[in-house]
């Protein structure tokens, strides 16, 4: 063989530039490469930026440095697949933050995408629509893909034969599909027949959870729900609902039900197909997600009264113990069902109570979720309505529980609490709870609230708490009268709740009422402990009987008290009494005689007459007879009273003088009056039994006349001599605090008030009017037998005023020149 003689390479032409191998590590000269024309440099740059993009610490780097623009510029149509794949991954990597998202946004990104969902290639459809999926988490990204009328193109990637771009693109819909708009662009591109088609199909069960999200979606659209009605998927959502065994199917599967379920008729079909029993097996799976969406259909479900029934044996229990889960969500979601199915329905109250519902709800109450609370309020409000469950959630320290969500700064919580308590204390040991646990600050404060429904349910609690004097003094206290008047006066704030809240407020705290209006209607019942300040103007806090009894005596008007009940803190018994020098301060030990014989005249009736009382001749009821009979019964004759009231005085005489308020161990109370007591006693006796009204009125009068110093003359009015007589009350009581009964001289208003406190412990009906100059009356309604209207028809009433001074006795009509005399000169 002969030797090989080596071939010389051929040099390369003159024309051409020769190939140049490059090693870069800087990624702003990747960058510079995708401006290459050359198909070979621009792969390798976008596969290098690509994997450099994997990097999270890097992906900052390349929003500084720009890239987006020119990765979208390789999106054009005239690049080729392979571009096309290595840019859309890019992107699909980056989309994922939201920085890099409205970068793509900016940059014009999402029309090339949309366009590359018609690709040949399959990695540059996964890619776009994975990128689409990224950009469709933000609301303006989604309103561009409808601009830009996306959904066909979406809709056609579910024929693709691989899953993957199917999956995505159904995740997409899954999300656009949350607009309204969206729904009717799917509805319009025939989209339900595109996801039946999904579902209906076994092989690609992987995509029915996919699929059924979008359908719960488009079930929201009541068009759409028309169309799915038609073709018969509502069985084939049960059918998921019941028998798959996954998970995230049966999830879907609920919501869907949920979205259908609001229109009434679909709701009547799911019940004729005993949705319900696949509802509450649902409860009962393992999976959380599966247990929310239960508890979410079964809330809508519960509109049909068929269902709501159904829920009462099968689905009440289950709930019941989802209210004890670990998680917080399904704690809501459970919450929420039985919200809705307690909710004017008495038996599924009942069945929640007999499950043990009280205390898991009332725990709710103290939760971290905002709606979770709102929906254990509710259910608990719904229950409190039965008196029975109202004791036993009583019982389970409710009241106290309240405390929280009445603090909320969520509204719906601050109205759901506002309204629990409204129908939670209605009994005084309720609202004595609310108070002793500082729920009454919270209540008021939302009386201020600008959401309309948190301040009607305030009021409507504060109307519901001022039910006693000492909660009325309390919200009084608090500011609660001064905000419901300015809401009153407001025609976009107020409402029918503040209006009686304001007058209930009044009517339990008579003694601010008649302070502030001057006026007590025949329907305001004087008790013991009512006193008499003075005019006040609005704005002016009233100070309680206790601060007022404590102070030191002053040239202010005397506040006139009326009280029948014997106290542990007693002013002297009498005015005879001229060595005491006990002052309401002081305490007395031991239990007097007095306190026995205050005991008894307590037991006297203090009725309540309506203000349109129309028996001329009773005045009382018999409820009046039954008090007095058995008054009488325990009555051993004036004799003893006046050896009991000569004891008691002696025994005030003897008691060591305490200063301050007395032993700190002993509660107070306001000072007693042994005159009033037997005012009542007598009046009781001696005119309760008169049967004629107006003879009744007439006796009253004269009697309150000759106890306030008797009649007394116009012309004579002047030496009195009432105003020595008050102030040397005062100084021996060492208070301005005077009881009416020690009163032995006193003028109209004196004389008005014992009228009325005592008409009032008898069940005669009359107002008490505050006027000028110190002047106040009483008007009284009676029959006038000489107007009779038809044969067997009632006489009009006729308001009279009662005279106590000038001729006791006398009834003059109102608005006449003699009741006008006496009103006002």
């Amino acid at each position: 063989m002969g030797k090989k003689i080596k071939k010389e390479a051929e040099p390369p032409p003159k024309d051409v530039f020769d190939p140049l191998t490059i090693e870069s590590k800087k990624v702003a000269t990747v960058v510079l490469m995708l401006n290459s024309p050359e198909e070979e440099i621009l792969a390798k740059a976008c596969e290098a930026i690509y994997r450099f993009a994997l990097k999270d610490d890097v992906k900052k780097l390349l929003r500084e440095l720009d890239v987006m623009s020119s990765v979208i510029a390789q999106l054009a149509p005239e690049e080729e697949v392979l571009i096309h794949e290595f840019a859309t991954l890019c992107l699909a990597n980056m989309s994922a933050e939201y920085t890099s998202k409205v970068q793509i946004y900016e940059h014009g990104g999402l029309e090339p995408l949309i366009r590359l969902l018609a690709s040949p290639d399959p990695d540059v459809k996964k890619n776009s629509i994975e990128c689409i999926y990224n950009l469709a988490q933000d609301f303006q990204c989604r309103a561009m893909l409808q601009e830009l009328n996306a959904i066909p193109s979406i809709l056609d990637l579910l024929k693709s034969e691989y899953p993957i771009i199917q999956l995505l693109a159904l995740k997409t819909l899954g999300v656009i599909t949350n607009d309204k708009e969206a729904r009717a662009m799917l509805r319009d591109n025939q989209g339900v027949d595109h996801l039946i088609k999904v579902l209906e199909t076994k092989e690609l069960n992987d995509l029915h959870t996919e699929a059924l999200s979008v359908m719960a979606n488009c079930l929201e659209d009541m068009d759409t729900l028309v169309l799915i009605q038609q073709t018969g998927i509502l069985k084939k959502l049960l059918s998921f609902a019941e028998n798959s065994t996954i998970p995230d199917i049966q999830k879907n599967a609920a919501k869907a039900i949920t979205k259908a379920a609001y229109d009434p008729e679909i709701r009547k079909l799911f019940h004729e197909q005993e949705v319900e029993k696949c509802l509450v097996a649902l409860l009962g799976s393992e999976n959380d997600g599966t247990k929310i969406a239960a508890c979410q259909a079964i809330s809508v479900m519960c509109e049909n009264s068929g269902s709501k029934e159904f829920f009462n044996n099968q689905g009440i229990p289950q709930l019941i113990q989802l209210l004890k889960s670990d998680s917080e969500e399904v704690r809501e979601a459970a919450a929420l069902a039985l919200a809705n199915l307690t909710t004017c329905n008495t038996a599924n109250v009942i069945a929640a109570a007999e499950a043990d519902g009280i205390d898991p709800l009332i725990n709710i109450l103290s939760s971290n979720r905002d709606g979770a609370i709102a929906n254990a309020a509710t259910v608990l409000a719904n229950m409190a309505m039965q008196e029975p469950l109202r004791v036993k959630m009583q019982n389970h320290d409710v009241m106290h529980a309240l405390l929280g969500p009445l603090c909320s700064a969520n509204t719906v919580v601050q109205s759901k609490a506002a309204l629990m308590v409204a129908t939670t204390a209605c009994d005084v040991e309720a609202r004595t709870e609310l108070r002793n646990s500082g729920g009454l600050e919270p209540l008021v404060e939302l009386l201020c609230s600008k959401n309309d429904e948190v301040r009607r349910h305030a009021s409507w609690a504060v109307m519901v708490c001022a039910n006693d004097e000492l909660m009325a003094v309390e919200l009084f206290r608090l500011g609660a009268l001064d905000i419901l008047e300015e809401i009153n006066l407001s025609v976009s704030r107020k409402n029918k709740f503040s209006e009686a809240a304001y007058n209930k407020l009044l009517n339990n705290y008579l003694s601010l009422k008649y302070s502030l209006t001057g006026y007590l209607s025949s329907s305001n019942i004087i008790n013991d402990g009512f006193y008499d300040y003075g005019r006040i103007n609005p704005g002016t806090k009233l100070l309680p009987l206790k601060d007022l009894c404590l102070q030191e005596p002053s040239d202010l008007r005397a506040v006139l008290l009326v009280n029948s009940k014997s106290s542990d803190v007693s002013p002297p018994a009498s005015m005879e009494d001229k060595s005491s020098d006990i002052g309401y301060g002081r305490s007395i030990s031991s239990s007097s005689s007095l306190r026995r014989v205050s005991k008894e005249k307590t037991n006297t009736r203090s009725g309540s007459p309506t203000e349109d009382k129309l028996e001329p001749t009773s005045g009382r009821n018999t409820a009046v007879s039954k008090s007095t009979t058995k008054e009488k019964g325990s009555r051993k004759g004036r004799g003893k009273k006046e050896e009991e009231k000569v004891k008691e005085e002696e025994e005030v005489a003897a008691a060591p003088k305490l200063t301050g308020e007395g032993s700190p161990d002993k509660e107070w109370y306001p000072p007693s009056d042994l005159d009033f007591c037997v005012y009542v006693d007598e009046v009781t006796k001696s005119i309760f039994p008169i049967t004629n009204i107006e003879e009744q009125i007439e006796a009253l009068a004269k009697y309150v006349a000759e106890k306030m110093g008797g009649k007394v003359s116009k012309e004579k009015l002047h030496d009195f001599g009432w105003e020595l007589h008050i102030s040397e009350l005062k100084f021996q009581l060492k208070s301005n605090v005077v009881p009416i009964g020690q009163i032995k001289k006193g003028i109209f208003y004196h004389r008005a008030l014992l009228f009325k406190a005592l008409a009032d412990k008898i069940g005669i009906g009359c107002s008490l009017v505050r006027g000028e100059y110190g002047r106040a009356w009483n008007e009284v309604k009676l029959m006038n037998e000489s107007r009779k209207g038809l044969i067997g028809a009632l006489p009009p009433l006729e308001v009279y005023v009662v005279d106590l001074m000038f001729h006791p006795g006398r009834l003059m009509k109102l608005r006449s020149k003699e009741a006008d005399l006496y009103r006002y000169l």
